[in-house]
């Protein structure tokens, strides 16, 4: 009987034990579980973090304004940008307020996103595009976004597109109505009148073609082959090329060259078409018996044209605007001198394909002076740098 009791005994302490023996693995499988689920929401957690932080990089290095504004409109964010709107002054003010503006209109509305355009008088003149978005706490994401360069570069490619029908239309437009005079008319001496003055049509489109094409291929070779290139030499074919026009207005074109003669590594087609068509507009639009001056200049490690002319300048306003494709100063007087408004986009590539600028300074009534200024691209002398001295004039 005590070894049946003794027997039972010990099987009921080994299922407890066979029990606390399974508990204890399953706590352990338990624990190890928690610890894993801990590692995984710390991951998880810094994970977030870094995609927070990533994101907030990226708002705050973007180049639009980003607001968001709580529903009393007071400003619960702001990235760099728009920091710089909310302490600026004059035109980033009225920024600011239209931002506010389509916040309240958002609240009142019970619309999801509004825009709104805003053009700033400056200077500088910009043009601002804001896209408000309703969120769902009830704060509004309002984006502003500086819309200046693509209004600009919307602006030329209108101004292109109108141009250039005027430019082929006119003349095109002028050959067919004298070649239909021509079919009816006997007289010899008219005839003669006629045809010349379709050959000079004829010319001007054949120019304006040939100038878009110019501008076409100085654009695209944008890296263009780079030999030396002496300037007094292209001046001197310049002018020579420019004469015929000069003597037609009794202008003489004088020229100042450094010594010993600059020398720059470029293209020479492209420097002889940006110079030839300073030379040509200061003809152009020179006073008949007044004098153009065409000279060089050398600094340290950069070489320069300037072509300047006493004839009838260019008012203050349109300075910024003399280098785009077709802008005209004064239409009457461009239809009066031909041209195609092409040349002053050309030297601005030109220049730009150099790594140089162009500049202007220019008073009405007193003249213009045109500087192009380009790297000359040699080795660095081993002497003393050279300076604008040795001027020679022919």
């Amino acid at each position: 009987m005590m070894a049946l009791v003794l027997t039972g005994a010990l099987g009921a302490l080994g299922v407890a034990v066979a029990a606390a023996m399974w508990w204890r693995r399953r706590a352990v499988g338990v624990q190890a579980e928690l610890q894993a689920m801990r590692r995984r929401a710390v991951q998880a957690e810094q994970a977030a973090v870094a995609a927070q932080g990533r994101l907030h990089d990226v708002i705050e290095g973007a180049p639009a304004a980003v607001f968001v504004l709580e529903p009393s409109g007071a400003v619960a964010l702001a990235n760099a940008a728009a920091s710089a709107i909310l302490t600026g002054r004059h035109g980033d003010a009225l920024v600011l307020e239209a931002v506010r503006g389509l916040c309240g209109e958002l609240q009142r509305g019970g619309v999801e996103q509004a825009t709104r355009a805003l053009d700033l008088a400056g200077p500088p003149r910009r043009s601002v595009a804001l896209t408000a978005r309703r969120l769902p706490e009830g704060e509004v994401l309002v984006i502003t976004d500086d819309i200046t360069e693509r209004r600009r570069i919307d602006d030329v490619r209108r101004d292109f597109v109108a141009n250039i029908s005027h430019e082929l239309k006119t003349p095109i437009g002028a050959m067919a109505l004298l070649a239909e005079t021509m079919t009816d008319e006997d007289d010899p001496q008219l005839l003669a009148r006629l045809s010349q003055r379709l050959h000079r049509e004829a010319m001007r489109v054949s120019s304006t073609i040939d100038d878009l094409l110019l501008l076409s291929r100085i654009e695209t070779d944008e890296q263009p082959r780079r030999e030396p290139v002496r300037l007094d030499e292209v001046v001197a074919h310049v002018v020579e090329r420019s004469q015929p026009a000069a003597a037609l207005r009794d202008i003489e074109v004088r020229t100042e060259l450094v010594e010993p003669p600059v020398e720059l590594l470029g293209d020479r087609r492209q420097l002889e078409s940006a110079v030839y068509n300073l030379l040509d507009n200061a003809v152009k639009y020179s006073d008949e018996g007044s004098e153009v001056v065409v000279r060089t200049t050398r600094n340290e490690r950069t070489v320069g044209i300037e072509v300047a002319d006493r004839g009838i300048g260019i008012p203050a306003k349109d300075l910024e605007r003399v280098f785009e494709r077709f802008y005209r100063v004064d239409r009457a007087r461009s239809r009066s001198t031909g041209g195609t408004g092409l040349g002053l986009a050309i030297v601005r590539h030109v220049a730009y394909n150099h790594e140089g600028t162009v500049r202007v300074a220019s008073r009405e009534g007193e003249g213009s002076t045109f500087r192009l200024e380009l790297p000359d691209g040699l080795p660095a002398p081993a002497g003393s740098p050279v300076t604008d001295e040795g001027i020679t004039a022919s």
